[in-house]
């Protein structure tokens, strides 16, 4: 039986509030998204990622810190459950590959980001990645790599283009 797909982010209450709407068109300009969808993503895998934090408040120092660590992998800069539960949308849109890029200086915009992880010229760990909004670890950022190969001009010759001539002047002949 195939698992079924939910989807990984809620609307605002309130869609069309107007300093709710400011608040994206700035988040969307800044990190170079595409739809107001990916602010709403964001927000609800920090969401997540607070109430996981808060569940986690009554339980052993064990836990936290294991919790913690797997954030600070992640390449949030945390060190309490108090630093992660302050975690915002753009601590998150800060890990997106599309914004690693920027910050390595990779690309110089992130429309460029964009299209150069759109085109699969970003490599991994040696491996292509064609998501702008995977979120890189701290492993992964010094592993990125960009993989721009240019396309040879090929040689022709001179009976090729004898024959490309010929060919020019038998398509304007028939037009005519």
């Amino acid at each position: 039986m195939p698992i079924r797909k939910h989807k990984n982010y809620s609307r605002p209450k309130k869609l069309y509030d107007l300093a709710t709407i400011k608040d994206e068109q700035g988040l969307i300009k800044k990190y170079g998204l595409k739809t107001r969808r990916e602010v709403w993503k964001a927000d609800r895998a920090i969401s997540t990622i607070r109430n996981i934090a808060k569940s986690l408040i009554t339980a052993n120092e064990e836990e936290k810190q294991k919790f913690v660590e797997r954030q600070v992998k992640k390449g949030f800069n945390v060190e309490s459950i108090a630093d992660v539960l302050a975690l915002g949308k753009e601590d998150l849109l800060k890990r997106r590959l599309q914004s690693v890029l920027i910050a390595k200086k990779l690309a110089p915009t992130y429309k460029h980001a964009r299209q150069l992880i759109a085109h699969k010229h970003v490599l991994i760990n040696n491996k292509i990645m064609d998501s702008p909004s995977h979120l890189t670890t701290l492993e992964e950022e010094n592993s990125i790599a960009l993989n721009i190969t240019l396309a040879e001009r090929k040689v022709i010759s001179d009976e090729e283009k004898k024959l490309l001539e010929t060919m020019k002047l038998k398509t304007e002949e028939e037009t005519q």
